[in-house]
């Protein structure tokens, strides 16, 4: 697929919009080897986002959150484990680590995760609550802990 044509520019503003729920619906965290998809929207509702939480089926650890921009522009992916990622400097960054935007890149760069950033991350919920406000998020979705998240 080829890359999407955004600007740098384009893309840290998407990251830095607020973003809302678009509804009040109640949605369950994944099961390990489910997904999550939930439609999020800017305030001023001109800009659609997609909020993205999938589990890993064997590794339950595995976790990545991902916020999506224009249906197929991922902005912002957290992977909490799993193997780490060579960069195409060809350095490798173990997980968990943060995928941004990257103009030319789009989410093929990472960097190690902040504790600043993400204080728990062995805690799904708490890493959710944490990426949702790196992601600008301002009316989170509902999302309930189910009885294996």
């Amino acid at each position: 697929m080829a890359e999407p044509n955004l600007s740098q520019t384009e893309a840290d503003a998407l990251i830095a919009m607020e973003k809302h729920r678009e509804d009040d619906a109640r949605h369950a965290f994944p099961l390990p080897g489910g997904s999550l998809t939930v439609p999020l929207v800017s305030a001023d509702r001109r800009e659609q986002f997609l909020l993205d939480i999938s589990r890993g089926r064997i590794d339950l650890a595995k976790v990545k959150m991902q916020n999506r921009a224009r249906q197929v522009i991922v902005l912002v992916r957290l992977d909490l484990a799993g193997a780490p990622h060579r960069n195409p400097d060809g350095a490798e960054v173990p997980c968990p680590h943060l995928h941004l935007f990257r103009e030319g890149f789009g989410d093929k760069w990472a960097a190690p995760i902040s504790p600043e950033d993400f204080a728990s991350p062995h805690d799904n919920l708490a890493t959710l609550n944490d990426f949702m406000r790196f992601c600008n998020i301002a009316q989170p979705p509902i999302i309930e802990q189910g009885l294996f998240a």
